[in-house]
């Protein structure tokens, strides 16, 4: 009946089995090369994408040519504090959420399409 159950054999006593370097436990190395991985990776370019856009939204004035999340094109007739009117068309204005523009077009763009 031995060869259905493997028998288990103990290690031997001397080491805790954990690898460490100069004392710290290799575990925190590990843990801190995730966090490095994370920042670098992750959360320092979302940061930096949103900073452009905070600066993005802060320059927009009446005027300019923008593109929005949904891809409309127009130029902007009026600016409010939370939102903005601007042209699509002749004789055709929307009012949008400033938060909704995703870019801003160099000048003469919308005629040159």
């Amino acid at each position: 009946m031995n060869w259905l159950i493997p028998q288990a054999h103990a290690a031997e006593a001397g080491g805790s089995g954990m690898g460490s370097f100069g004392g710290i436990p290799l575990d925190f190395f590990i843990i801190g090369g995730f966090i490095l991985v994370f920042y670098f990776i992750i959360w320092r370019p979302q940061s930096k994408r949103a900073k452009e856009h905070r600066e993005l939204i802060a320059a927009l004035s009446k005027g300019d040519e923008i593109v929005t999340n949904g891809g409309l094109m127009g130029k902007i007739v009026k600016v409010e504090e939370q939102y903005l009117l601007f042209e699509a068309a002749d004789k055709v204005e929307l009012k949008l959420q400033k938060g909704s523009v995703s870019a801003m077009l160099p000048k003469g763009t919308i005629k040159s399409i």
